[in-house]
């Protein structure tokens, strides 16, 4: 297999500490009805809530929109659903750019590589595909790469964060590397023993995480594999009942999982081992969604890890401390949680499975905007425009854009 071909002080150095730890009944879209001459699909206002305070609609999928993205840098959201398809599409106007087709099963996960010079899209039929720009004067004209195959059912997709590398968590319990735009395998990992659920590249691109749903945390070394750390559920501290979200601090120091029934452990990634558990959440009660952010605009410390979970809590955690912030609370389960980047890292988006979303400032508690639209749950969000837009995607078949700016002064 391939080598990562990446800066080398970007993996794990000798000397870092390693230890071994004992549907609703709609058709698929006809391949022929590719809307790709622009605009979305009106498809009357009964897909959208008369409370609609959204800024521009999207309605071309025929079918729940599971997955959504938004572009790193330009006016662009990418949209994967239940019509076995995905859109790039423009925010601004709702102008399709390219009609991401070639799946033969829902479209579930999708993500822009950290230049935004590639796309990759996963379905439950167990393919990636991948699109890459065309030409350097515009994002508007795309083709595409290559198909990636090898997994079952695709559970998530991330790129690294400075390189062509993609990661793909698959439902047959393994993960798989491969370094683009050749399209070549790097890795295949073996080591859990269920769905792989979650999976992160460290912020410093050193390492991998990755969770499933047999209550699985492994730590791997990009280059090897080999686990590095593992801990089980035969540690009576990590029985969270199948993993189902997780995040890294901005340090690449701590991990948060989270848990089927409710529980949230953080786990110290040098040590490979449980540091304390985080009770928040009522028992019971997936966590949904698990984000770090920088409330105090300091790049110092642990950080503070918010969790979301389908108890309709956001808990916000300060890890210097392990103690609880404060708790938001909306009406249904959330379903996803982002964190606006630098200068307002403390505003948070939550999305929810009543059909809103909600801009919080995270200091504070005090909600920031309220965005409706949605007449079925919120299945995913995705900040763009350096965080002052929101776009979400509905079991509705509408993907939806919101201003975050702030109503009034701060």
């Amino acid at each position: 297999m391939d080598h990562l071909e990446l800066d080398e002080e970007q993996y794990i150095q000798d000397g870092d500490d390693v230890i071994e730890i004992p549907d609703d009944g709609d058709h698929p879209m006809d391949e022929d009805e590719d809307n790709s001459d622009g605009g979305g699909e009106t498809a009357g206002p009964s897909r959208l809530s008369a409370e609609n305070n959204s800024v521009q609609d999207f309605q071309s999928h025929d079918g729940s929109v599971f997955c959504v993205a938004c572009h790193p840098t330009e006016p662009l959201a990418a949209t994967g659903g239940e019509d076995d398809v995905g859109y790039i599409w423009d925010i601004t106007d709702g102008e399709i750019i390219e009609k991401l087709n070639g799946h033969t099963d829902s479209v579930t996960s999708i993500a822009w590589s950290a230049d935004g010079e590639m796309i990759a899209t996963g379905g439950m039929d167990g393919k990636i595909r991948l699109w890459r720009r065309v030409g350097k004067e515009s994002y508007r004209i795309w083709e595409f790469l290559t198909e990636l195959q090898g997994p079952d059912e695709v559970m998530f997709l991330r790129w690294h964060p400075r390189g062509p590398v993609l990661l793909a968590g698959s439902n047959d319990s393994t993960l798989w590397l491969w370094q683009l735009p050749s399209g070549n395998t790097m890795q295949v990992f073996s080591g859990h023993t269920g769905p792989v659920n979650c999976g992160e590249f460290t912020p410093d691109g050193k390492k991998i995480v990755s969770a499933c749903s047999n209550n699985t945390f492994i730590i791997w070394d990009p280059r090897s594999p080999t686990p590095v750390a593992k801990l089980t559920a035969d540690d009576g501290r990590f029985n969270l009942d199948g993993i189902t979200s997780l995040a890294v601090n901005s340090t690449s120091t701590l991990a948060v999982v989270g848990g089927a029934a409710g529980g949230v452990r953080v786990i110290s990634l040098n040590r490979g081992e449980v540091i304390t558990a985080l009770g928040g959440h009522k028992e019971g009660e997936s966590i949904e969604a698990i984000v770090f952010a920088d409330l105090l605009g300091t790049n110092t410390g642990p950080g503070f890890a918010i969790t979301g979970g389908t108890d309709g809590r956001i808990c916000v955690w300060d890890l210097s401390t392990y103690k609880l912030r404060t708790t938001l609370q909306h009406e249904d389960a959330i379903t996803s949680v982002l964190v606006h980047p630098s200068p307002k890292p403390y505003l948070i988006v939550s999305g929810c499975a009543d059909g809103t979303l909600r801009t919080w400032d995270a200091r504070t508690g005090a909600v920031v905007r309220q965005h409706k639209g949605h007449i079925a749950p919120v299945l995913s969000a995705s900040l763009g425009l350096n965080g002052s837009v929101v776009v979400s995607a509905g079991d509705d078949h509408t993907a939806l854009v919101y201003t975050t700016e702030p109503t009034q002064d701060e």
